[in-house]
C-alpha cells in the first residue's frame, strides 16, 4: 500500500472511531446509531478528499511531494560535489 493510500485510510478510520467512541461508551446497542455515526465519521475526510487545494490529499498536496523529491535530489548532489 502506497504512504498516501495508507494516510488517507488512516484519515477515515479516525474519523469513523472519533464518531463510534461515544456509542461505544455508552454502550449503545441501536444499530442505525452506529450506522449513522461512521456516516459521520466519513463526512468529513470524504469532504477533504474531494478538495482539489487540500494540502494534505489535494493537487496541493502532489505538488509539495514533487518539490520535496526536488530538493532532495538537488541536496544529495550538493552532498555529492562537496565531498569531491
Amino acid at each position: 500500500m502506497s504512504p498516501k493510500v495508507s494516510a488517507i485510510a488512516k484519515s477515515y478510520l479516525r474519523g469513523v472511531l472519533t464518531a463510534i467512541t461515544p456509542l461505544l461508551a455508552i454502550r449503545s446497542t441501536d444499530g442505525w446509531a452506529y450506522l449513522a455515526a461512521v456516516v459521520a465519521g466519513v463526512i468529513a475526510p470524504a469532504l477533504r478528499a474531494v478538495d482539489k487545494n487540500d494540502p494534505a490529499f489535494g493537487v496541493v498536496a502532489d505538488l509539495a511531494v514533487a518539490e520535496t523529491e526536488s530538493l532532495d535530489k538537488a541536496a544529495i548532489a550538493k552532498k555529492a560535489a562537496a565531498t569531491k
